[in-house]
């Protein structure tokens, strides 16, 4: 019963975030402090073993994700989506989830440039973002994947982590 309950949770917390980035390239904070919160209270009866398993997720998710926060790949929304999304995976299951995560998103990114004919812009910015991360930001300049022209090249990055989550989730059959 608990995992028909968790299933559902998790469907609804990633549904709702990707929705939610797809239409307004922002997830608000209700939206990933309540999934974090859930992933946690759905953990908390099954012992602390499972709690901390949550917790180590969270943590395990958190990493490359702040990392890319920094070097302004990824939004904040984002970042705590992934925290979301590791508090019900747990430290087993995490890794492979933030490998098809990145897979999703790249083709994601790469499907949205490519329909706005930016491609040799995402190139040069993808060049600099490298730059950024080699030398640990300090080229003196923080690298992003964006344009002058604002926000164009920014994708809601929410619905591949949506996507992937639930993949993984399902096809990998994931259990509390």
């Amino acid at each position: 019963m608990i995992q028909s309950v968790v299933d559902a949770v998790l469907i609804v917390f990633a549904s709702t975030a990707a929705w939610w980035d797809a239409t307004t390239h922002r997830i608000p904070n209700k939206i990933t402090v309540t999934g974090f919160a859930l992933a946690l209270l759905l953990r908390a009866p099954l012992g602390l073993d499972a709690l901390l398993q949550g917790l180590a997720g969270a943590g395990i998710a958190l990493v490359p994700a702040v990392v890319f926060y920094a070097l302004g790949a990824i939004g904040g929304g984002d970042v705590k989506l992934l925290a979301g999304v590791g508090a019900f995976f747990g430290s087993a299951h995490i890794v492979g989830a933030l490998a098809l995560t990145a897979v999703l998103g790249a083709a994601f990114a790469l499907g949205s440039v490519i329909s706005r004919g930016l491609l040799g812009l995402l190139f040069f910015n993808t060049l600099d973002l490298v730059k950024s991360l080699v030398s640990l930001g300090g080229s003196g300049h923080r690298a992003k994947l964006d344009s002058s022209a604002g926000s164009a090249l920014t994708i809601p990055y929410g619905v591949p982590i949506a996507v992937a989550a639930l993949i993984w989730w399902f096809v990998k059959g994931v259990r509390v």
